[in-house]
């Protein structure tokens, strides 16, 4: 991981790294766990939805694994620097955070249950890190891509933070805004732990259980 003085504050669009018009790689065809094309076309009737919780290899996994999900893809998010390199997304230079995307069948899993999820599989109260993982890169955060999305996501937050709290945690640092553009990583970040079985994973929660159903999208 290469990190800076800035690993601890995000850059200004001024101070960002500069990127590129286009990425410097094709994206496999087909998701090695799911099947599905990671980066589309995707069947009409499925929905969009894009979190950060950590180091993006399990991150991805905790998701895959979920009934109703038809493919994911990890990429970077909510930073400035056009499709940005993973080296310069460590360096905290580029404003993003690791994110996954999760394309899923909303007839057969709820944007609720997949914010379940996201709040107990990894600690949202730590700012700039997840875990031994420091760097703005590990920030969490939902990109929401309707308006319904984002008042519930932001109803959910406010139903946990109420648990965190009585459990002994901190205020919830986690970024909701609309979706901004969603750089895929490079090919070998993709299904990483599909890949490399033993690989390192930092996704981790703090125990406490999630309020679900506490708003309909």
């Amino acid at each position: 991981m290469l990190f800076s003085r800035h690993e601890t504050r995000l850059p200004t669009p001024d101070e960002a790294l500069k990127g590129r018009p286009e990425p410097e790689f094709q994206l496999p065809g087909r998701h090695t766990v799911l099947g599905n094309p990671p980066a589309g076309p995707y069947p009409e009737g499925l929905v969009v939805a894009d979190f950060a919780l950590g180091c993006f290899w399990g991150a991805e996994r905790k998701f895959w694994q979920t009934p109703g999900v038809w493919t994911t893809l990890v990429g970077y998010q909510g930073g400035h620097t056009p499709n940005p390199a993973y080296e310069e997304v460590c360096s905290g230079l580029t404003g993003h955070t690791e994110a996954v995307r999760v394309v899923f069948d909303p007839s057969a899993v709820s944007y609720e249950s997949l914010l379940k999820l996201f709040w107990e599989s990894h600690d949202p109260t730590q700012g700039f890190r997840q875990g031994n993982d420091r760097g703005t890169q590990y920030r969490s955060a939902i990109y929401t891509h309707s308006p319904a999305h984002q008042s519930t996501a932001e109803a959910s937050r406010d139903a946990y933070q109420s648990v965190l709290r009585s459990s002994g945690y901190g205020a919830i640092t986690t970024e909701i805004l609309p979706a901004g553009p969603f750089y895929a990583a490079e090919p070998y970040h993709q299904q990483y732990l599909d890949k490399n079985p033993t690989g390192y994973c930092g996704i981790g929660g703090t125990g406490v259980s999630c309020p679900i159903g506490v708003a309909k999208a």
